[in-house]
């Protein structure tokens, strides 16, 4: 057993609703607090003197200079495995030139399944351990990770493993989703139904025989999949026992009621949502995942999460870590920045970024500072939580523990 401490404050993230707005004052802040920690799990989180009577034996490791403790922050929508870069098609688009533009001249998501599949597994593993290395050393802990820069069963298959083989080289915890169904191909010959059909009948087995995910993904958008055949390749994907999210309404709406009605656990982006999609979504069982990393990278307004709060959907903050649409990958700054745009509450913020996208992901042990959650950890240099906020990302974790053990 250890206990740490002691903290100046302790925001332990406990007893939040997960749907609808929320208020500072429904944030406990533990003053003086302490953490014990035993097998990577929390035992007890308390007044710091009181947890050493209590405990008295306990390893001790004291925390000197003022410090506020969280619990470590989950990004549940990434796409951290791929090579090379999309620097040429930034600079277009900041230079004016539409998607379609930069498409016809080489760019967007092909241009990256071009260099993504004809990089090596072992490379692709380097790459998502370093992306995942720097993450965890900002606090974030749990990191979801999305194929769908293969998009044939060799490229698909090689993304999987490799994310597999990343999560063997990080302590950091990834959840892979199969993301195939990221766009149809160029060099597939046939129809998007006919892709998707590959995928349920020739990807998905291979992929639950080695156990590479247990998720999949779908883009619902003019430019990838049209609704229809997204809500039947859900459909089929989740009686082969897969859970699902979709990306959707990011230029045009629709992808939100394929979500509602696949009973995925998750609809993101949202750029696009209107009045009724927010609707479904504050009705539904689903989280609403904003993603304001791809507005900033994309240079669009942002998702309506105060609209959907407002509305008493579950929202969660996720950093879309591409090559494409948002490289930054900085989780915190994002969610500052978003914070200011959409006016939210800094309670708000950390549960998008804790217990609310945990829900997103199915994980029920993570989020939270207390008993029997894994003590995912992240402690900032400084004296009120607020400020971590007010910095607007530039403050990082000074310390951060995962699964009971420091790794920075």
């Amino acid at each position: 057993m250890e206990l740490i401490g002691p903290f100046s404050q302790i925001l332990p993230l406990t007893n939040l609703p997960l749907k609808g707005a929320l208020h500072d004052e429904q944030l406990l802040a533990i003053e003086h607090g302490g953490v014990v920690t035993d097998g990577g799990r929390i035992l007890e989180v308390g007044d710091f003197k009181a947890l050493q009577r209590q405990y008295p034996d306990c390893d001790v490791t004291h925390i000197t200079v003022p410090s506020v403790l969280l619990p470590g922050f989950i990004d549940c929508h990434t796409h951290i495995c791929f090579d090379g870069s999309r620097n040429r098609d930034y600079a277009m688009r900041i230079a004016g030139k539409s998607y379609l533009e930069i498409a016809r001249a080489g760019g967007g998501i092909w241009d990256s399944v071009m260099k993504t599949r004809a990089a090596d597994q072992e490379t692709l593993m380097n790459n998502t351990v370093a992306r995942a290395n720097r993450h965890l050393h900002e606090g974030v802990t749990t990191i979801e990770v999305k194929s769908g820069y293969g998009l044939n069963l060799e490229g698909e298959l090689n993304m999987l493993r490799a994310i597999q083989d990343a999560a063997s080289h990080t302590k950091a915890t990834l959840i892979p989703t199969c993301l195939a169904a990221h766009m149809r191909p160029k060099d597939f010959e046939g129809s998007e139904e006919a892709y998707l059909n590959w995928i349920i009948t020739s990807l998905l087995p291979l992929i639950q025989s080695e156990q590479l995910a247990h998720r999949v993904d779908v883009f619902i958008e003019e430019t990838a999949f049209t609704s229809g055949p997204a809500k039947h390749f859900l459909q089929q994907a989740a009686d082969m026992g897969f859970a699902a999210t979709v990306h959707a309404d990011q230029f045009s709406t629709g992808g939100t009621a394929v979500a509602v009605a696949a009973g995925a656990l998750s609809a993101d982006h949202l750029e696009a949502s209107d009045d009724a999609a927010i609707a479904l979504l504050a009705a539904a069982d689903i989280v609403a995942v904003v993603l304001p990393g791809a507005s900033l990278g994309l240079g669009m307004h942002y998702a309506p999460a105060r609209k959907l709060l407002n509305a008493g959907a579950t929202v969660a903050i996720a950093s879309d870590w591409n090559p494409g649409s948002a490289p930054m990958g900085d989780l915190l700054l994002q969610a500052a920045v978003l914070s200011a745009a959409e006016k939210l509450s800094t309670a708000e913020v950390f549960a998008a970024l804790t217990t609310r996208a945990a829900k997103a992901l199915q994980l029920h042990h993570i989020g939270q500072l207390a008993p029997g959650f894994l003590a995912d950890m992240q402690a900032y240099p400084c004296a009120d939580y607020r400020d971590i906020l007010y910095y607007q990302g530039k403050m990082k974790p000074t310390r951060v523990w995962k699964e009971g053990e420091r790794i920075k």
